[in-house]
């Protein structure tokens, strides 16, 4: 099946840089997606936008050029619930991806065990209305409860206006939740004002609670891009990933979020953009938690033990 491509749709960067912060032994890139190839893994008809294909060896090519060894792979919202394109480059990553899947409430034990298998460590729930049209919070609840014997753990993308609004349902649920992207910051508004301080509550109150510093060409309001050799890039978001990163060291994640899908205005060079962590992980120390062991012990726990 051929598909079109949204119009204005902007396709991943061709050539990135080789980056010239070198990272930790085992680092892993914590937030990235494969589209398509639509021909063998269609999109949902359910969409709200047709990418560009981005494939699984495109993905692992990018992972080796950037210096990274391993990669969490996160269900984009093309695909809906329809989970081929990422078991398939699951399995084929050699144990070096691992996965977070979309699901429906009446997904069965046989369908999860299959997933696990495969390498599927979570589901993802998204409440960005632009995006999806987000499920009940009844129907979502009984998703997080089936996932939860397996030591799943849920991954939730909002917006910042809406956090009071899921407060409530964010704190009931019953394992480990990433927050995608910091929450999606309004970061022309003060890192130690009301709306971000809230995030900081839910992640200070809550210790089940994680966070990716990633996305900082999504969230740059001022920037600079990360473009033409910039070394400085998205100085606007760097303030709100620092705090978090010293408030919570042993709860933050990176990742890339390649191939960067529904960007408007640019898009980012790849090797730029992990230069970027240098800004707000300015430690080895930090770098290490923040790309190696905290990724490790939430997705590969077994290799821990």
């Amino acid at each position: 099946m051929k598909f079109e491509v949204t119009p204005g749709w902007l396709p991943f960067y061709p050539n990135p840089s080789k980056p010239k912060l070198t990272l930790p032994k085992g680092a892993v890139d914590a937030h990235c997606h494969v589209f398509g190839p639509g021909e063998q893994f269609p999109y949902a008809p359910e969409r709200k936008y047709t990418p560009c294909d981005a494939s699984k060896d495109q993905l692992f090519a990018l992972r080796d050029l950037l210096g990274f060894e391993r990669n969490v792979i996160v269900q984009a919202t093309c695909h809906g619930a329809d989970n081929r394109a990422l078991v398939d480059a699951l399995e084929h990553s050699h144990g070096k991806a691992r996965g977070v899947a979309t699901v429906r409430a009446d997904v069965s034990q046989e369908e999860l065990q299959r997933l696990h298998k495969a390498g599927v460590r979570g589901v993802r729930f998204n409440f960005v209305k632009r995006l999806v049209d987000t499920a009940p919070t009844e129907t979502l609840m009984t998703i997080a409860n089936k996932i939860a014997p397996l030591g799943w753990h849920i991954v939730i993308y909002f917006e910042a206006q809406d956090l009071a609004e899921y407060w409530d349902f964010f704190t009931q649920l019953p394992t480990t939740v990433v927050v995608d992207h910091m929450g999606r910051p309004d970061v022309s508004k003060p890192v130690d004002g009301e709306e971000f301080n809230l995030f900081v509550k839910l992640m200070a109150e809550h210790p089940n609670f994680w966070s990716k510093v990633s996305c900082p060409e999504r969230l740059s309001v001022t920037g600079p891009k990360a473009l033409n050799g910039e070394q400085h890039a998205y100085t606007d978001v760097v303030p709100f990933a620092q705090r978090l990163i010293q408030l919570f060291p042993d709860r933050i994640l990176f990742g890339t979020d390649w191939p960067h899908p529904n960007l408007k205005d640019h898009m980012p060079d790849d090797g730029l953009l992990v230069d970027y962590i240098a800004q707000i992980a300015t430690t080895e120390q930090q770098r290490q938690r923040l790309l190696v062991d905290n990724p490790m012990r939430l997705y590969w726990a077994d290799e821990q033990e």
